[in-house]
């Protein structure tokens, strides 16, 4: 009978390549992050996924996990071994069995029929559990692309609080001379004047601390291809684009479908041809062998010829079938957990996503123009000394930390969305 193994070998190295576009689709396409050339020293979201997907160790193991379990099948795939024997009966005894006068040579040839499909059992089993590692290599290469999406959301959302760092020390900056030209005009004390220089101060040690951390935030990403120093620069992407979303009831369906549910399937399957195995060894093998023996005494020569078969053994097999069944309806209770558990997952990145969608929305049209003219008002009237250093300080923190909370809330929504993203294994919409 000729080996399928080429045909599923295909059909698997298929299978595989247009999981990788899908892939390509769920996670680069619906954060929206241009996929275009980027400029020299610059990271997009796709050159950070290519490059994981190609040299993260984690996804290297399951060629190795597959060569061994090629190593395996050929293995089972063995029919049994034949064995060649040899005995001296009737030697060194004594009167006429004395030195090698009445001694007889057998030589025989033996080996075992193997009875209820036992090979094609042992081939089933290994091919059951080289489907299962393709699904763990789909999942866990899902698990990979999300944590790359979500390490480039929180390194770009770093980024953009670095530059809302540096706008706001040269605020602190223009501040200060605002409040120096004043002192000197005698229109304020020089205590603001040391106030002022102190927020400057202050401003220039936050943005030194972002900086200290984006170049950990980088590190981190790069480690997830296996750099051990971030050689880009800038990361080139878009925080506020979000699209739209199918509700959470299509999206918890899509989890039934997504590569963490499918690992179940493929390992059910597993069990399946376990309890096959398990059963084709109940059948008894027949043992047999063959010979040709040679008395000494006489010069004779006669063939020998013998089967053995092993008592009960579908009694003494029983226990390995109910163990086998036991871990095969096991699966079934890991996945109704799992399910549960990712029916949690989502829904409360479902809702921080909702959440943070609508918090930019409204940071980013009501309160930033408000808090923009309240302070551009607000200066006006320090200025023309209606109001005080206090009040001018007060209106810049809150627009600061306005603007601070619509990247976080930015950042929140997009991370949300890439752990829905990989939880489904699909985009969330049409955009």
């Amino acid at each position: 009978m000729p080996s399928k193994l080429p045909v599923y070998a295909a059909r698997c190295a298929l299978s595989y390549r247009i999981f990788f576009l899908l892939l390509w689709a769920v996670i680069v396409y619906p954060l929206n992050f241009t996929t275009v050339q980027a400029a020299d020293n610059t990271l997009t979201l796709s050159d950070a996924m290519s490059r994981a997907m190609a040299q993260n160790p984690r996804l290297q193991v399951f060629d190795l996990r597959l060569d061994g379990l090629q190593g395996r099948r050929i293995t089972a795939d063995l029919s049994p071994a034949l064995e060649v024997g040899a005995e001296v009966e009737n030697f060194l005894g004594t009167a006429d069995a004395r030195g090698l006068v009445g001694a007889e040579l057998t030589l025989t040839l033996s080996s075992t029929l193997e009875l209820g499909g036992q090979r094609q059992a042992r081939v089933s089993a290994v091919d059951s559990r080289r489907e299962l590692v393709e699904a763990e290599r789909r999942a866990e290469t899902l698990d990979l692309l999300g944590q790359v999406a979500q390490r480039f959301v929180a390194t770009l959302a770093l980024q953009e609080k670095l530059q809302l760092a540096a706008d706001a020390v040269s605020l602190a900056q223009s501040t200060l001379d605002i409040v120096t030209r004043r002192a000197n005009q005698g229109a304020t004390s020089q205590a603001e004047v040391l106030r002022a220089r102190a927020a400057l101060t202050q401003g220039q040690i936050e943005q030194s601390r972002l900086q200290s951390e984006l170049v950990s935030r980088k590190m981190a990403l790069a480690l997830l291809w296996g750099d051990t120093s971030a050689e880009f620069g800038q990361l080139q992407g878009d925080l506020f684009q979000f699209g739209s979303s199918d509700s959470f009831e299509t999206l918890f369906q899509r989890v039934s479908d997504s590569p963490a549910i499918q690992v179940y399937a493929s390992e059910q399957r597993v069990r399946e041809a376990e309890i096959q195995l398990a059963r084709s060894q109940s059948e008894s093998d027949i043992g047999w062998q063959v010979g040709v023996r040679r008395r000494e005494d006489t010069d004779d020569f006669a063939f020998t010829a013998g089967f053995s078969v092993p008592l009960f053994p579908v009694q003494r097999n029983r226990g390995e079938v109910r163990a086998a069944r036991a871990a095969r309806d096991e699966v079934r209770y890991r996945r109704e957990t799992t399910l549960l558990n990712l029916h949690s997952y989502l829904f409360d990145a479902y809702q921080q996503r909702q959440q943070s969608i609508a918090a930019v929305e409204r940071i980013r049209n009501e309160m930033l123009p408000d808090l923009s003219e309240a302070l551009t008002q607000t200066r006006e009237a320090y200025e023309s000394g209606r109001y005080s250093y206090v009040e001018w300080m007060a209106a810049q923190r809150e627009l600061l930390a306005a603007q601070r909370a619509l990247v976080d809330s930015a950042a929140t929504a997009l991370l949300n969305q890439a752990l829905i993203e990989q939880l489904t294994a699909q985009p969330l919409a049409d955009r």
